[in-house]
Order: structure tokens, then C-alpha cells, then sequence
């Protein structure tokens, strides 16, 4: 029998509503692992998991939402041998399982990506952090990690909205900036700040229309929007068009990506869904291609060259 350890979140929301944990081992026997379950006890706990794992570990499924997918991969990108990896969406949002193309289904989900194929997949970094889709920056993003986590448990998505709406009559924050792209270098006032490697980021499908997760390059886009009603219109654009077809954004497709704020940003980075503080104003962006991911076959066509 092939080794499988599943990384859980007990605080992940479709996790609680689980009521037969033995059916992981029972489809997993299906196919031939001896599973493990393993539960996240705190914050990065996933990350030390998986750098502690032995080398004859044959698949690391991680059982949460985008957050946990983080961890996991970030302790796979400092092993020596890299294990190969799964997604397994139990969280709220789970923008990178919709993008894999999984459903609401936990045990359909886990028959998907075991029946799935492996690719290799580019991993960004702002710094030395990884992030696996996105990291972003600008007002209304903290609602990823700010929305109470006892909110999002008992209304899921709707939790954010109403959120959200908390910040609907503050003034919007505005970031001068100085940026560098494949050598040239330019300036701009800004309010958002995405670098991703998705085609979908905060539930909104088909953003880009030709992403790849395996072309080591990364999309940026910048919006500078002068109020919230642009904001708005924004989002409703992007529902119907490309980004790059957007009044008011600018987008770059890169490895390579230099900003320094002018003053310090009044908001924290979001990274994959989790609030990332520092003090710095100045940040390097780099891609790696150094991780094998086990995934269903639904999109595959779509996500990779």
C-alpha cells in the first residue's frame, strides 16, 4: 500500500459538518494508500508537519481552505525531497479548488483528485513567502482574514458580505508607488495591488483568460479606481471581460516584479486568504517551479500549456 497523510484543519468550516471520517480511509484504500490524518493544532502547525514527514510519504492531501494549502506547500518547498501534494477544499472561499475544478462534494472531491493527474506548478513568492494563487493589497482585502472566523462557520460566503459592509462608509486608501518589471520602471498611484497565478481570486471566475500555473510567469494588476462607486463598476466588469480589458487597471505578466511603497501602507498584504504584516515598504516577487500536484483532470487542459 502507497503512504498518504491528510493535513486537517479542524477549524476549516465543511469540516465540522463532517459525519464520517472513515470514509477518507475507505475511498483512500480504494486506491491504494494507507492514510493518516493529522490535525493542525495552530497557525503554520501544517508547514512543520510537512517538512517533519519521512521521504517514503507518497501523497500529502491538505484538508482546509486556501489557507492550509499554503502551509502545506510552504513546508513542501523547504524539504529536500519534495513530497507530492493534493488539495482537498474543506474552507469558505476555496478560490484554487474551484480553479482545479472540484465541486461541493468532499467525497466526490477526494474520488477526483485521486483519479486526477500530476503537474507540476509554479510556487510565487513575495520575498521569501510563498503565496499559491495570490497576494494582494488595498482596502476591503482584510475581509479574508478579518471576517470572524465563528461567522464564516455558520453563514460561509455571506459571512464576508456582511462583513464587509462594516467598511462601505470609510475613506479609501490610496498607495504611491514605484515599481520595476523585466528591467523598466515606473510609478503610479494606486488603491489595489493583486499578483496572482489564477484564473479566479475572491469567488470571481475567469479573470485572465490565459493563465497558465505552469508558464513561470505571474499576472499583476493594478487598479486605481478614485472612488467606491469605480470600485463597483470594477467588479462588475470583470464579471463579463478580461482585466486587461478594464478601464482603470494596468496588467503586467512577468518572473520578475520590484515595488517600494512611498509611505507605509495602511493595510497588511493578503496571502492566499491570511493577513501577512511587516514593516517593509520595499518587496521583490519571484516564481519556482518546484512542486508536483495531484489534481483532477476536469481543467487541467485549461490551467496548464
Amino acid at each position: 500500500m502507497k503512504k498518504c497523510i491528510i493535513i486537517m484543519n479542524p477549524e476549516s468550516g465543511k469540516i465540522k459538518k463532517l459525519d464520517n471520517k472513515s470514509m477518507f480511509y475507505d475511498i483512500l484504500r480504494k486506491y491504494g494508500y494507507d492514510a493518516e490524518i493529522r490535525y493542525t493544532k495552530h497557525m503554520s502547525d501544517a508547514t512543520e508537519i510537512v517538512k517533519s514527514l519521512d521521504d517514503d510519504i507518497d501523497l500529502v492531501i491538505s484538508a482546509g481552505g486556501d489557507g492550509t494549502l499554503n502551509e502545506v506547500v510552504t513546508g513542501n518547498v523547504q524539504r529536500k525531497k519534495k513530497l507530492i501534494l493534493a488539495n482537498l477544499p474543506m474552507g469558505t472561499t476555496n478560490d484554487v479548488a474551484n480553479m482545479y475544478g472540484y465541486t461541493n462534494n468532499y467525497q466526490k472531491n477526494l474520488e477526483l483528485l485521486l483519479s486526477g493527474v500530476k503537474k507540476k506548478l509554479d510556487v510565487c513568492y513575495i520575498e521569501d513567502k510563498v503565496f499559491v494563487y495570490v497576494a494582494c493589497l488595498g482596502d476591503y482585502i482584510d475581509m479574508a482574514y478579518n471576517t470572524p472566523r465563528g461567522l464564516k462557520k455558520k453563514f460561509g460566503k455571506l459571512a464576508y458580505i456582511m462583513y464587509g459592509i462594516r467598511e462601505i462608509g470609510q475613506k479609501m486608501n490610496k498607495y504611491d508607488i514605484k515599481y520595476k518589471i523585466d528591467d523598466k520602471e515606473y510609478s503610479g498611484n494606486y488603491s489595489f495591488i493583486f499578483i496572482t497565478n489564477a484564473t479566479r481570486v475572491a469567488g470571481v471566475d475567469d479573470i485572465y483568460y490565459d493563465v497558465k500555473l505552469d508558464d513561470n510567469m505571474f499576472e499583476i494588476a493594478l487598479a486605481n479606481p478614485k472612488n467606491k462607486a469605480e470600485v463597483l463598476k470594477m467588479l462588475v466588469q470583470l464579471t463579463t471581460r478580461d482585466v486587461k480589458n478594464v478601464p482603470g487597471i494596468k496588467y503586467y505578466q512577468t518572473d520578475n516584479f520590484e515595488i517600494e511603497f512611498l509611505q507605509q501602507p495602511k493595510t497588511s498584504w493578503c496571502i492566499d486568504g491570511e493577513e501577512y504584516k511587516t514593516d517593509k515598504t520595499k518587496f521583490k516577487f519571484k516564481i519556482d517551479k518546484n512542486i508536483q500536484m495531484l489534481m483532477p483532470k476536469e481543467n487541467v487542459e485549461k490551467l496548464f500549456k
